[in-house]
């Protein structure tokens, strides 16, 4: 299987609503954090969809009185997205083909020019000079280490965030992902829950901020 690795998101997101048997499903923010936890992780794209799969399948196997609750959320496959990580850890490594950009240089140019703009305006100005200084035109050949580049100025800007949020805000955040949380917790790892609360807040403070997302995950 050829993964086109900035198109993480958009794969788990059509996988997961073809497998629940709907396009209209919208996912919420904390199947998002999930999915960002997943790529951080370093979870390939393919054991991600095989275990949507297995869960899936799993929950279409039991009995009907076991069926009173739509899967609503992707923490419902936490498990098996965990066991298909683990399963092709544990074999040989797939060499993958190197698949081609999603997006052109100008593309790149627009994105990363658009997000300094926005930074700059909020008021955050070394960040909005950091992103003006990147070659772009020479990391466009080398997509990874730009990735990497914009990824160190976006921690940068969340630690800021973070900084500046009120105890408030913080545990307002947190306490919305607990209720939303609360029906798949025990299918999740204390590591696992950790890591998905690390992306939900820094998700919450970027929204609350009207700040962008840096990566290219996001263009």
């Amino acid at each position: 299987m050829t993964e086109n690795y900035f198109n993480y998101f958009t794969e788990i997101e059509d996988h997961f609503q073809r497998a629940r048997g709907t396009g209209l499903f919208l996912l919420s923010p904390v199947d998002w954090a999930l999915i960002e936890a997943w790529k951080n992780a370093g979870l390939p794209l393919e054991a991600v969809l095989r275990g949507i799969d297995a869960a899936f399948e799993k929950w279409r196997n039991r009995p009907a009185r076991a069926k009173f609750q739509t899967v609503n959320s992707l923490a419902y496959c936490t498990q098996a997205v965990a066991a298909e990580a683990q399963a092709m850890a544990n074999t040989a490594p797939v060499v993958r083909k190197q698949a081609s950009a999603p997006f052109s240089v100008e593309d790149v140019k627009a994105f990363v020019s658009r997000n300094a703009e926005t930074l700059r305006k909020a008021g955050h100005q070394d960040l909005a000079a950091s992103l003006d200084a990147l070659d772009l035109d020479a990391l466009y050949g080398d997509l990874e280490q730009l990735e990497q580049r914009l990824t160190a100025i976006e921690e940068k800007m969340i630690a800021l965030l973070r900084a500046a949020a009120s105890e408030e805000a913080l545990f307002e955040a947190r306490r919305e992902l607990d209720s939303d949380l609360k029906p798949y917790r025990g299918k999740m790892t204390a590591d696992q829950l950790a890591m998905l609360e690390k992306q939900f807040l820094e998700r919450k403070l970027l929204a609350a901020a009207a700040l962008p997302r840096l990566s290219l995950f996001y263009l």
